[in-house]
């Protein structure tokens, strides 16, 4: 739903939920966090373009060490309007994203012939994008993964008539130190409107695969 942050649920494995072991990824020192600080150097950066994304799914972003997103069809966020260590429900922090739609994305030619429609776990897996890069953005090290979530709700359907989806993820618990981890509530709008709800978006950052 990679990092080496990587959270690609549908498509693949290597950010999925639940969580699986990938002999891909490097071993890290298992003590990484204990001899590194937190890297502040993007905080005080609060919104990031497609640009930026894509440089973070090729490592250039939060630099070695550090999350991956997804690269190519499996990125599912465009931008990143709003991101910050307050705010939101919990005032734990907060993440607002935006998913450009047009009718020529990928998923709308195969889900389903005749009947096309965004699958919606790639939306829960743009929510696991989104923790996973709130909790790399805060200075933390490790590799990431989805550790899945609580109750999700879908009230609505992504169609390739739709313009914008956006992501509102408001942080509500954030464990830091040797293990990462962070747990949101979200919602996903289309055009504006409420269409699915997410409870216990749930993410680790790892530094060791061995940890998984």
């Amino acid at each position: 739903m990679g990092i080496i942050l990587v959270f690609q649920h549908c498509a693949s494995d290597r950010l999925s939920s639940p969580v699986t072991k990938n002999r891909n990824i490097p071993t890290m020192q298992k003590a990484i966090n204990d001899l590194r600080p937190l890297d502040r150097s993007l905080v005080e950066r609060h919104s990031f373009t497609k640009d930026d994304l894509i440089e973070c799914g090729y490592g250039r972003l939060f630099g070695p060490g550090r999350a991956h997103l997804p690269i190519d069809e499996m990125l599912m966020v465009d931008r990143i309007t709003d991101i910050r260590e307050t705010g939101g429900v919990k005032d734990k922090g907060l993440i607002r994203a935006e998913f450009d739609i047009h009718p020529d994305l990928w998923f709308f030619g195969c889900h389903f012939h005749n009947d096309p429609v965004m699958p919606g776990c790639l939306g829960l897996d743009a929510l696991w994008q989104l923790v996973g890069f709130f909790l790399a953005w805060k200075g933390n090290w490790g590799i990431g993964r989805a550790l899945g979530c609580g109750k999700v709700n879908f009230r609505g359907t992504v169609l390739p008539t739709a313009k914008l989806v956006q992501y509102e993820i408001d942080l509500i618990r954030i464990r830091e130190g040797r293990s990462v981890l962070g747990i949101a509530d979200c919602r996903v709008l289309m055009d504006g409107e409420q269409i699915y709800t997410a409870e216990g978006v749930k993410v680790g950052l790892f530094t060791s695969i061995e940890d998984l």
